[in-house]
């Protein structure tokens, strides 16, 4: 498989690709922002996963990622951040990112939360979901006119046209469907979907549900699919 490493110091960056390398997967390395858009935008190079810092010189990971999934990448991110507040984990989540690690780190749960993300695309392109909802949700997912395929990580919207989806949107909307028709908090959604514990500013979830609307609804500003439950959070409502 192969890796980009985003970082900009480098003994970090060499420690990794040296482990990284030994464990069998290739490597290449980009010292900021600009350089990694370059390598992945303008050369377009394929990676099964990228390995981002959000502190880098001329452009910072949040903008490398928004930047990435606004021109239709969405290979895995991995973001590392000094800055391990939840909200800026959240905004790293917001920015399309799909999982975050903070500094310093452990080789051992660097190397368990990179496979993890390998696994988990997988899983999301290969598997249905648990039993319990196996009858509702499968690999496809009919709503509001639209499709949602979640083996691919794309929806299909009612003119036609193909949305591409995170990972992290696509657990959002995973979750809401497979509680169909209750109250979903805003702090079950931290803890169930981003593993987030601390008390923080729900703002991000408010901005996902934002944007899953303009995915599913007719009317994003009346909407009939993903509703508000006010002082809770949000319900997902089937046809």
């Amino acid at each position: 498989m192969n890796i980009l490493i985003v970082e900009d110091e480098q003994h970090i960056a060499d420690g990794l690709r040296f482990n990284l390398e030994a464990e069998g997967f290739a490597v290449e390395i980009a010292s900021d922002g600009r350089h990694a858009l370059d390598v992945l935008l303008v050369e377009k190079k394929a990676f099964d996963a990228i390995v981002l810092d959000v502190m880098l010189p001329e452009l910072s990971g949040f903008t490398v990622a928004k930047k990435l999934r606004e021109a239709d990448v969405f290979t895995p991110i991995l973001m590392l951040t000094a800055r391990s507040r939840p909200e800026d984990v959240l905004l790293g989540f917001e920015a399309g990112t799909d999982d975050y690690l903070p500094k310093p780190f452990e080789l051992s749960i660097f190397m368990a939360r990179l496979n993890g993300l390998l696994r988990r695309r997988e899983w999301l392109q290969r598997e249905k979901v648990s039993e319990k909802v196996a009858s509702a949700i499968d690999k496809i997912y009919v709503v509001g006119g639209r499709t949602i395929d979640f083996e691919n990580l794309e929806l299909w919207n009612g003119a036609g046209e193909i949305v591409k989806l995170t990972l992290m949107e696509v657990k959002l909307l995973r979750h809401l469907i497979e509680n169909a028709g209750k109250a979903v908090s805003r702090k079950t959604i931290l803890e169930e979907v981003w593993d987030l514990h601390e008390d923080t500013d729900t703002r991000a979830i408010d901005n996902f549900i934002v944007r899953l609307r303009k995915y599913l609804e007719d009317e994003p500003n009346n909407p009939r699919i993903l509703l508000t439950v006010r002082g809770v959070g949000y319900k997902f409502v089937k046809d």
